[in-house]
């Protein structure tokens, strides 16, 4: 009696999603839990419980746009990003977004949330914004509120990329404009080019102005840099302390960044190699080699390079990339 309750055990436990990792070819309820809620999250699948291929590639799908290995296998991982993505979604939908002053969600990466739509507003938003951009659609604003401005380039992204036209994001969209753009990105070395009217300028007085087009995230970045535009350089200057003599490269940049809320923390240039994603960005763009960092922001660079003949950190000309890795913030 003992024995047959021993072994009965792990398959009555096995019942609920999350009590044991699944795999293809796998079954029962808790298969079929996980396709109904990969179903909320944009799949088409059917919940019959039975892992098999279409799952495997749903969940794949999945794991890579919450940023987790693509194995397939649904651990207690996936299973915790798949419920919070889907509860953020559903309840920010009912708010309308959320407020990001007040709320850890400001800092939402794409996929933290799903489905993201009409109404909602935050990082994640401009995230997608700037996708649909690289992939052609330049007729959004990247201003982190999903309008309906919003909804109509998406609806034509939907339509190229042969999705269904929604204008609804789900986590299939999502790891498909991810791929998508991701593949452009790659191994280009130089910033997406800028409508007219949304590159900074530098005045005689060494200080940047940014464009009024440019997202508020943008003008703090050069707000930053604008307080240490003309300070001295100092090696490992701003390591020690955000308010310093003198800045060195990377502690010029981290400054900047961290003046817009991006960075939290001063980084050398070679921790600069895996912050943020790879390529260039729309409005910021970062190159960074172990000896030396500098980056673009709407167009002029901030560079220690160069400031003892220009006085300044803004430059309008630019200089060759080679050798550099090349970074952005997502969204930018």
């Amino acid at each position: 009696m003992l024995a047959s309750s021993l072994v009965a055990a792990p398959a009555m436990a096995a019942q609920r999603l999350g009590d044991r990792a699944l795999r293809e070819g796998d079954s029962g309820p808790d298969v079929a839990e996980l396709q109904t809620k990969l179903g909320k999250a944009g799949f088409k699948l059917t919940g019959d419980g039975q892992f098999g291929a279409d799952t495997t590639t749903a969940v794949k799908a999945f794991q890579r746009v919450a940023s987790l290995s693509a194995s397939g296998v649904v651990g207690k991982k996936t299973v915790a990003a798949l419920n919070s993505a889907l509860s953020a979604g559903a309840a920010d939908a009912g708010a309308g977004g959320f407020d990001s002053s007040t709320s850890s969600a400001g800092n939402r990466s794409l996929g933290d949330r799903i489905p993201v739509r009409r109404g909602m507003s935050g990082h994640d938003v401009r995230v997608l914004q700037d996708f649909l951009r690289r992939a052609g659609i330049q007729s959004v604003t990247v201003d982190g509120q999903f309008g309906s401005g919003t909804a109509r380039a998406m609806r034509s992204w939907e339509r190229l990329a042969g999705r269904t036209v929604d204008g609804i994001v789900d986590a299939g969209d999502i790891d498909a404009l991810r791929q998508q753009v991701g593949a452009g990105r790659i191994s280009a070395d130089t910033p997406l080019r800028l409508a007219p009217g949304d590159v900074a300028t530098v005045g005689p007085d060494g200080l940047a102005t940014a464009p009024a087009s440019a997202p508020d995230v943008v003008k703090q970045i050069i707000a930053a840099g604008n307080v240490i535009a003309t300070k001295p350089y100092r090696y490992g200057g701003g390591h020690g302390s955000w308010d310093d003599s003198g800045y060195d490269c990377s502690g010029s940049v981290s400054y900047a960044l961290h003046g817009a809320g991006l960075l939290d923390s001063p980084l050398a240039s070679g921790d600069f190699f895996t912050w943020g994603l790879a390529g260039p960005g729309l409005w910021v763009t970062l190159y960074t080699k172990s000896s030396h960092i500098f980056m673009v922001v709407a167009g002029l660079r901030f560079d220690t390079s160069g400031r003892s003949t220009a006085g300044t950190r803004w430059q309008a000309d630019m200089r060759s990339a080679d050798g550099y890795q090349v970074r952005h913030p997502e969204g930018l």
